[in-house]
């Protein structure tokens, strides 16, 4: 773990370490600074249904966002490390946590670049995640790669996506992973717990509410 990552470190200006594509984080950057706040501020309901069962330990919080899920995660006793490629969002998520009294690792980077340590994370979430696809499925390889033996990985996105075809808006299903790409991947070291599409529970307000069925993966490394 470097400095860059180090508990309630803003990761949120220019100089600050960021791993990844600039054009990656120039985009989202764009999209948070065009509104006060994207999100709802509450944390995602099949995050809270999934984890209801677990034991609290190292969870990894792929894209973030406004911390609404890790504030949620830290308060529910985890040891919270949250990853996002947005400063704008980053410094926002650190706002929260710090009112909150919560104490997260926040992590400025692409997943793929993240160099996170390896089976390290007692869960790894990723709900509705913009993970760019590799010919090398590299970010499909770091979600299963971060997750500890006997941990869990959590992905959960909006079903139906993966088929639609491409928008005027340049929005392309094709260049995103999905979780049957996370599932094509899984060898006799997992074992699926949950790989299902259900109505989704929803925060009002913000950005993608407007979807309501979700996909869940939920898959457990055994070894």
């Amino acid at each position: 773990m470097t400095d860059n990552i180090a508990t309630g470190s803003p990761a949120s200006s220019p100089a600050d370490g960021y791993l990844g594509d600039p054009a990656v984080r120039a985009e989202w950057d764009n999209r948070y600074s065009d509104r006060q706040q994207l999100w709802s501020g509450r944390p995602n309901g099949a995050l809270v249904a999934e984890v209801a069962g677990l034991a609290p330990g190292r969870v990894l919080d792929v894209g973030c966002g406004e911390g609404a899920d890790a504030v949620w995660l830290a308060r529910n006793g985890w040891d919270v490390t949250a990853l996002e490629v947005s400063g704008v969002a980053l410094a926002r998520a650190e706002g929260h946590a710090r009112d909150a009294g919560v104490a997260v690792r926040w992590i400025h980077a692409e997943l793929s670049r993240s160099a996170l340590p390896e089976a390290s994370f007692d869960l790894v979430s990723a709900q509705y995640p913009a993970l760019l696809r590799t010919p090398d499925a590299a970010a499909e390889r770091a979600l299963l790669a971060a997750v500890a033996p006997g941990g869990v990985l959590l992905l959960v996105h909006h079903a139906g996506m993966e088929n639609q075809q491409a928008n005027d808006s340049g929005f392309d299903p094709a260049d995103y992973v999905w979780p049957s790409m996370v599932a094509d991947l899984l060898t006799d070291d997992w074992k699926i717990e949950v790989d299902e599409q259900r109505p989704r529970v929803a925060p009002d307000g913000g950005a993608g509410a407007h979807h309501t069925d979700d996909v869940v993966l939920r898959v457990r490394r055994l070894r």
